[in-house]
């Protein structure tokens, strides 16, 4: 376990290094968090002065936790994801060894595994929801494996994972355990079993789930009225199941992207002779991790909105079904794929000072050519001697995060002021602070509520026409304006600009507003969530 807390160490301060949070998703929940905590309302979530139906409060309350503890802050946040992938770390280990008492290395192996997932790296670092409803989901795998056993331990654990992943990102949870818990008798394949009793405690399992996810909701809905309400009991999952309102993909989209949600491993060939063998199929473990990863992969890609994060639950049970397939010893070798992945990304290094770049990400031209060693190194080190795949399985992991680490100091980093909305977000807290009122023209994320411990909802101008009306009704007010390069929005006199996605963000007086406007895009960024917005749209009581 020390290894690897030292790895998510590792990439954690590279992560921290490199970026600030990211808009719109990172900027938009913590500035729902900061909106609950100023005021004082920790029932119903607030998004820019309106109630936030898309996502249960759990994540906002252990924001909500540490800065009681440490005060507001950016950092802790920030925190959080890791320490939360740590914790499921532990509960992968902790199923496996359930899983396979006879066999304790596979809990090591798994373990490493996960860590070593490029996807799981990745969203350990993202002030998300994803890690915390994989957390969630490993309680609850872990509850179906004791419940074979010690039945009321088991369910329990089942309806604390239930209700705990309903309040981390709603009733998709249901969809992670589900399957495995309705399929139980092929996976487990005991004859003996009560199959009666375990159906029963699976229902009784939900409904434990449903209550205290119901603790929150009922006078979560009774505060926030009728369309929220209506919202968080059925709208959301509805439209995301149905009719997706945005990320609306194709059925075999996950299936296109597998060779990279599934990164490193999938690349490597003793994974691949570990499946063939079928020695998956001849163990409960294995059909279990099947189950998991499979049933609960198509049943995700039968929904409407498909996004990468929604599959990080899966990851824990993807690590068992490799560290499952590993179960005959196979001759010692090289990873090449992974090898020549890496040394390739080496070369892209090299060569990107003489390819011609888009604008947004032109400042990769800067990145030091001696970047190109770090990945050399870690090729280099994995090439270094044949190994068993016992052996493999650590370093292979560990050159995945040091991997994802490297790019976000080579990569990510030079790119950050793309990204940081503080220059901007500090001018509205400035303007605000002197009470001048301040709208954004097109949809408005919340991104710079958080940055700038703004106090007051900035006006949201979806239209041109809408924009040009508020600068003429509040002279006395500001305006965000966006741009597409190469346009250079500074002779026209802004308060503030900054490189805004791929864009250039300006803060106008209103009385400058009206001749950029004219040559201004509404923030026309995909919007994950405004559809939704318009249809249940509330304004709770204060």
């Amino acid at each position: 376990m020390a290894g690897r807390a030292a790895l998510l160490a590792i990439l954690t301060l590279a992560v921290l290094a490199s970026r600030t949070a990211l808009p719109v998703d990172e900027t938009r929940y913590l500035a729902v968090a900061w909106e609950m905590w100023q005021r004082g309302d920790f029932l119903v979530p607030f998004k820019n002065g309106e109630a936030y139906s898309h996502k249960p409060p759990l994540l906002f309350w252990l924001f909500h936790a540490g800065w009681a503890v440490f005060g507001v802050n950016d950092l802790w946040p920030r925190l959080l994801s890791p320490l939360l992938a740590l914790a499921t770390l532990a509960v992968t280990a902790r199923i496996a060894a359930a899983l396979w008492p006879d066999a304790p290395w596979r809990a090591e192996q798994s373990a490493w595994i996960l860590l070593g997932c490029l996807v799981f790296a990745v969203f350990a670092e993202m002030v998300m929801f994803d890690m915390l409803l994989a957390l969630c989901v490993s309680i609850g795998v872990l509850g179906l494996v004791t419940a074979r056993r010690a039945p009321g331990r088991g369910f329990a654990l089942l309806a604390v994972a239930i209700g705990g992943g309903v309040l981390a990102k709603g009733p998709a949870v249901l969809l992670h355990l589900l399957p495995a818990a309705l399929l139980a008798p092929w996976w487990l394949g005991e004859r003996t079993m009560r199959w009666r009793r375990w159906y029963a405690g699976i229902v009784l399992a939900v409904i434990g789930g449903a209550i205290i996810a119901l603790a929150w909701a009922i006078p979560a809905g009774l505060r926030g009225g009728e369309d929220y309400r209506n919202a968080i009991f059925w709208g959301q999952t509805a439209n995301r199941m149905i009719d997706s309102f945005a990320h609306q993909r194709p059925f075999w989209w996950y299936f296109a992207l597998l060779p990279i949600l599934a990164a490193p491993w999938i690349l490597w060939l003793p994974f691949w002779r570990g499946l063939r063998s079928g020695s998956l199929l001849a163990d409960p473990g294995g059909r279990l991790a099947l189950t998991l990863t499979l049933v609960t992969l198509v049943a995700f890609s039968l929904v409407s909105g498909k996004q990468v994060h929604y599959l990080v639950p899966q990851f824990p049970a993807f690590a068992l079904l490799v560290a499952c397939a590993l179960d005959r010893p196979q001759p010692a070798e090289r990873p090449w794929l992974v090898i020549v992945a890496l040394a390739s990304i080496g070369g892209v290094v090299i060569g990107l000072p003489y390819v011609e770049l888009p604008p947004a990400v032109s400042a990769l031209r800067s990145v030091a050519p001696a970047w190109s060693a770090a990945f050399v190194a870690l090729a280099v080190w994995l090439a270094w001697s044949p190994r068993p795949p016992e052996r493999q399985v650590p370093l292979l992991a560990a050159a995945s995060v040091l991997l994802v680490a490297a790019v976000h100091l080579a990569f990510v980093r030079p790119l950050s002021a793309n990204y940081d909305v503080g220059p901007l977000a500090r001018a509205i807290a400035e303007l605000q602070a002197a009470g001048r009122p301040v709208a954004n023209a097109g949809v408005y994320h919340a991104q710079y509520q958080f940055a700038g411990r703004l106090v007051t909802p900035i006006a949201e101008l979806p239209t041109h026409e809408h924009a040009k009306r508020w600068v003429d009704a509040h002279p006395d007010g500001a305006i965000v304006l966006y741009f597409r390069p190469p346009f250079d929005p500074a002779p026209f006199g802004p308060r503030v600009t900054q490189p805004y996605r791929g864009r250039i963000a300006a803060l106008f007086d209103s009385r400058a507003a009206r001749a950029p406007l004219e040559r201004a895009e509404a923030e026309a960024e995909p919007d994950t969530e405004s559809a939704a917005q318009t249809k249940s749209r509330s304004r709770a009581p204060r």
